[in-house]
């Protein structure tokens, strides 16, 4: 898969399920909608991601690991209500912002690789 495609899938996962959990909490808080910024300024990212912009490549790259660190808290915090949907959804969204990961180092390696060749 590439990398854009791996980016994109990541950042509709995290404003679907960021918008879920926003609009479907009690007590909505404000910082449930940060998946949600992060997938929006992924999908802004995802032409230059497709041009293969080494300079955005790094930027998806560094927010996809921003975002990912930062689900951590909210995870606890589902387990340590017994949240069982929160944790799913944070689940989720932590399975494909790795998986974004993997297809992002994977093109690193790749093309570090092509540039050893030459």
């Amino acid at each position: 898969m590439k990398p854009y495609l791996a980016s994109i899938i990541n950042a509709i996962v995290l404003v679907l399920l960021g918008l879920w959990g926003y609009l479907g909490s009690q007590d909505p808080s404000l910082t449930a909608l940060i998946p949600v910024a992060a997938g929006v300024v992924l999908l802004l990212l995802n032409s230059g991601l497709r041009r293969e912009s080494r300079t955005v490549a790094h930027i998806a790259v560094v927010l996809t690991f921003l975002i990912l660190l930062a689900l951590i808290k909210p995870l606890a915090g589902a387990i340590e209500r017994s949240d069982t949907a929160a944790m799913v959804r944070v689940l989720l969204m932590m399975a494909s912002s790795i998986l974004a990961l993997v297809f992002f180092i994977r093109s690193f390696l790749d093309a570090r690789a092509k540039r050893r060749k030459h």
